[in-house]
């Protein structure tokens, strides 16, 4: 019997850790479209409440627009791009390059924030789109930041950034 609640102890102890990053609900965007980016926030830091979320926009999305949270305030960081884009006509050289939301998100809850953005041609069809995440709570953070090297297998990072995979461009916006 005792071996048997170690064992369960073990298993929910691995089985959490496992579920404990931030990640994108929809694992493939078509390059050159519009993706719908669902961040999961599945927890707190350690029991404490997520205060801030942050979501860096990695450089390629362009034209990103949030999705406005009740009881949350939203700043969108802006800045120049490192190229400009063709935007359907429009040429953008500067743009979104951070999200936050500001609230309360108790440990014991789940949430996702919502964004979407244009994912360029710049990234090629099988290559990963990264967007860094933080969570700060009062004490702590959770940073989903770390971006495997080339061959490297994301979950064996730490805190690995959610990423999608770049599948062949879709049809129509």
């Amino acid at each position: 019997m005792k071996k048997t609640l170690i064992a369960l102890a073990v298993l929910a102890l691995t089985s959490s850790a496992a579920f404990a990053h931030a990640t994108l609900e929809t694992g493939e965007a078509h390059q050159a479209g519009t993706y719908k980016g669902v961040m999961r926030i599945g927890h707190g830091c350690e029991g404490e409440a997520s205060l801030k979320v942050r979501i860096q926009i990695p450089e390629g999305v362009i034209a990103v627009k949030p999705m406005p949270k009740a009881g949350w305030t939203l700043e969108i960081v802006k800045g120049p791009y490192e190229k400009e884009y063709d935007y359907y006509g429009t040429k953008l050289t500067e743009g979104v390059k951070e999200l936050v939301w500001t609230g309360e998100l108790p440990d014991e809850y789940y949430d996702e924030f919502v964004f979407r953005g244009m994912i360029t041609d710049t990234f090629a069809v099988g290559s990963t789109v990264y967007f860094p995440t933080v969570q700060e709570c009062a004490t702590k953070a959770e940073r989903w930041i770390e971006i495997p090297a080339e061959g490297q297998d994301p979950d064996s990072l730490e805190g690995p950034a959610p990423g999608v995979k770049v599948v062949e461009p879709g049809h129509g916006h």
